[in-house]
């Protein structure tokens, strides 16, 4: 077994990788780049080395050279590369064995026969691994293509060959969309990637995303079944299961031997995952699955496959690159309970899954979960990498009762600080198609309005919040308050933007009733009970405050702002005439010039931010007065793009 190693990674993976090694005795050695400094995958780590000039990737993370130097620096004998970043690619894993290091993963060899989708495909049939019907050629001419889409038939998937997490992905519904999809789904695939190049699929009505976790030791290989990853956002999951809800053994054998029949076809070695898209029209079937590609990596849902099998898939990742064999064979592994996992990332679901940043002011996570996450309150949620929190995992022995501690878990999680999912996952966990397994992909597209309804606040949520802006949670009665006379005190508060007025009057120590501005009838008393203040019975939920901002804790989180009455102002509403960057970025393109009619709803830019391109519209009819940034321009949230005439 390796003594030391250095992981070439950020965040919740780097954390999670080195929870493992420690266990093992095992030290790591931390990368980390300008922004990353005060990470908390540094402070996790024996040692740390500072790599690039700069925050973002290129300048960081992705410099294979001097990531290498650091391993050999810090007498590392390994390099694990997490997922994302160098972990799929070939030519890192040449360097590191040539630098006479070990890269835990597979060979160079098995990630350049996996890497490009239209081969990966062309290989899979050759294995007996079944495919979706499609076009993987070589011919890239937009005629040809779009000639293609019409005998394979519409809707078709237009997918960079080169893709991954729903970058360069297109679903054409008629021919008459075609061309404008290609070039949009060509630009953001050489943006991504650095490859233009592009497939065709049959799109599947119905579809469902299943995949597979297969380990190897370069001869042969194992499955550890299947993970259900149906719920999706844009392409990328949001909620991932295992086992498969509606799964036959029929089916499962067949999906697990294939999997195992493309891993061995490579000689893999290490964790991977082999996905398929599977027909859920008709129930599943074992004639219905079929190969997309594989992630020659571990997976960042890998967590349910632990809680299902109760293997430690970076244990056997360090075993097998270390010279083990595999730690066990087929007929060892079985399936124990259910297995849930949420991402909770920082983004405004209403805004369209908008990425956010923000400095986390609070952070915690019940212990009735496994909450695996790469970041601390008083940690900042940067543009310069992926906004994920963490993943809130559970395990139950059926799934209704996995779901049900999923339910409550995210319900149970405080995160203040950045505008975040929660609410929306705690929609998606309880909705009842979900709840009755009938998933596919587009499950959260048909449902969005019923899952983004914004959580309902209550009379004790506003009296929560009074009560810690006025210092009344943890009241020192002694300490010069009359014993014989009432406390009266108000508060002025704004939530989302409107006001709200409140007067308490403070009897004694553990008696208080609250009288809300519009609620003149609707007296709200307040009483301590065994050291914890209640209100009709319940608990008043917990609260956190940093500076002027108070969140609430119940109904995934109410923030409020403590107003100074004596600077007080009324808000200006939303400037319609200016565009701005809605997040820090890199301005892609601009649409517009000045004098242009433009119509509300015309795309006057694009935005490009953490991997994802934003198209950025105009709020109202007008002319355009002004452009005032360029193609190339790296901006700040809410700088001005384009002012359009004063109406």
């Amino acid at each position: 077994m390796f003594n030391k190693i250095l992981i070439a990674n950020r965040g919740e993976i780097a954390c999670r990788v080195m929870e493992t090694a420690r266990a093992m005795g095992v030290k790591t050695v931390a990368v980390y780049s300008d922004a990353d400094r005060a990470a908390k995958h540094v402070a996790m780590a024996d040692e740390s080395f500072h790599i690039g000039s700069g925050p973002s990737p290129a300048d960081s993370y992705l410099l294979g050279e001097e990531i290498i130097a650091a391993a050999l620096h810090n007498g590392a004998q390994a390099i694990h590369p997490g997922y994302g970043f160098l972990s799929e690619n070939p030519e890192f894993v040449d360097a590191v064995e040539a630098a006479g290091l070990v890269f835990i993963g597979p060979s160079a060899d098995a990630i350049r026969k996996m890497g490009l989708k239209d081969a990966a495909k062309a290989l899979m049939e050759e294995a007996g691994v079944p495919v979706v019907p499609g076009y993987h050629g070589k011919n890239q001419d937009p005629e040809h293509l779009a000639r293609e889409a019409e005998v394979i038939g519409y809707p078709v998937l237009i997918k960079a060959v080169a893709g991954g997490g729903g970058k360069g992905m297109r679903l054409v519904e008629n021919p008459t969309g075609f061309a404008e999809a290609l070039k949009s789904a060509q630009s953001e695939a050489t943006t991504a990637f650095g490859n233009p190049d592009v497939l065709i699929e049959k799109y599947i009505q119905q579809p469902r995303h299943i995949e597979v976790q297969v380990f190897g030791d370069g001869n042969q290989a194992v499955h550890l079944f299947e993970r259900d990853c149906s719920l999706q956002r844009r392409h990328q999951k949001v909620i991932e299961e295992a086992p498969a809800p509606g799964m036959t053994e029929e089916m499962r054998a067949a999906m697990g031997q294939a999997a195992v029949r493309a891993a061995e076809a490579i000689g893999y070695k290490g964790a991977g995952t082999v996905e398929f898209i599977v027909d859920g029209s008709d129930g599943l079937r074992s004639d219905g699955f079929w190969f997309m590609e594989m992630n020659t990596r571990l997976q960042v849902e890998h967590p349910v496959t632990e809680m299902i099998t109760g293997v430690d898939l970076v244990e056997w990742q360090l075993r097998v690159a270390a010279g083990e064999p595999l730690p066990k064979q087929q007929h060892e592994l079985s399936i124990t309970g259910h297995a849930f996992e949420a991402r909770l990332y920082a983004e405004d679901v209403p805004k369209g899954f908008l990425p956010a940043t923000g400095t986390l002011t609070h952070l915690t996570f019940p212990d009735s979960c496994r909450g695996d996450s790469g970041v601390r309150a008083g940690d900042t949620i940067s543009p310069w990498y992926d906004p994920m929190i963490a993943k809130v995992i559970v395990h139950g022995p059926t799934r209704a009762v996995a779901l049900s501690r999923l339910s409550q878990a995210l319900a149970q999680t405080q995160v203040a600080g950045t505008v975040t999912n929660l609410a929306f996952l705690g929609a998606l966990a309880g909705h009842d198609g979900f709840a009755a397994g009938d998933v596919d992909t587009g499950l959260i597209a048909r449902d969005l309005d019923q899952l983004v309804q914004a959580p309902e606040v209550k009379l004790e949520h506003k009296a929560a919040a009074g009560m810690q802006a006025l210092g009344l949670m943890d009241l020192d009665w002694e300490a010069g308050f009359s014993l014989w006379s009432k406390l009266r005190r108000s508060v002025q508060l704004s939530y989302q933007g409107e006001l709200v007025e409140a007067t308490v009057e403070v009897d004694g120590p553990e008696y208080q009733t609250w009288e809300f501005a519009g609620h003149p009838d609707h007296l709200i008393s307040v009483c301590k009970i065994a050291g914890h203040w209640v209100l009709g019975g319940d608990r008043l939920p917990p609260v956190a405050q940093s500076g002027q901002t108070i969140t609430v804790f119940d109904g995934y989180g109410h923030q409020f702002e403590v107003i100074d009455p004596l600077d007080r102002a009324s808000a200006a509403g939303g400037d319609m005439n200016v565009v701005e960057a809605p997040m820090p970025g890199l301005v892609k393109a601009v649409f517009a010039e000045p004098g242009q009619a433009v119509k509300e709803g015309d795309r006057l830019a694009i935005l490009e931010a953490m991997k994802m391109e934003h198209s950025l519209l105009a709020a109202r009819d007008g002319v355009i007065a002004e452009i005032l940034a360029q193609a190339g321009d790296q901006v700040e949230s809410g700088a001005a793009l384009v002012r359009l005439e004063e109406v």
